[in-house]
């Protein structure tokens, strides 16, 4: 492991930062579980496999720059809660999945992109820009491929509710990560 990843060499913004990415990533293998465990729809299920094995990838590769005693103590809850994101809209059918794939794949980009450019202009950073950069651009296309699965139909207010709470609960997952 390279003088970049060791822990005293980051600042602590940056080692929150990258323990909100790990269970943000733990998250997500277990939002694809939940979809498997009960879509039934041929489709879908190929759709989430495939996006199971990226995020099983990514959290791996994150997993090798935080050590596991700096990984958030909350993972338990984090693999629940991206299981039940997963379950609960792959019980109203394929539509409810990929709208909720495009609000936590939206989230990400951003969580994504904020990290990227305050690690821009530090050539120091660049191996692990460079990694999250990668992470983020298998998120945008995981979120324009929900999106063009999607109904093209307005989303219905309930929909709309659930992507709306998805989307804060994903913020406020990562602020707590940042210290726990």
């Amino acid at each position: 492991m390279s003088a970049v990843w060791a822990p005293a060499a980051r600042p602590a913004w940056l080692e929150a930062d990258l323990r909100s990415d790990q269970a943000g990533e733990t998250g997500a293998v277990w939002i694809y579980r939940g979809v498997l465990a009960l879509s039934r729809d041929p489709a879908l299920r190929a759709f989430a496999q495939r996006h199971l094995a990226t995020e099983q990838r990514h959290l791996g590769l994150i997993g090798t720059c935080l050590a596991p005693e700096r990984h958030s103590r909350l993972l338990p809850l984090w693999r629940l809660a991206g299981w039940l994101t997963g379950a609960l809209p792959a019980l109203a059918g394929p539509r409810a999945v990929y709208a909720t794939i495009a609000a936590v794949e939206t989230f990400v980009d951003h969580h994504y992109q904020s990290q990227i450019d305050r690690l821009t202009g530090d050539a120091a950073w660049a191996p692990l820009r460079e990694l999250l950069d990668s992470c983020r651009r298998d998120e945008v296309a995981h979120r324009d491929e929900a999106r063009a699965h999607a109904d093209s139909a307005r989303p219905g207010p309930l929909l709309r509710i659930w992507c709306a709470l998805v989307g804060q609960g994903s913020a406020v997952a990562v602020r707590i990560c940042r210290h726990v």
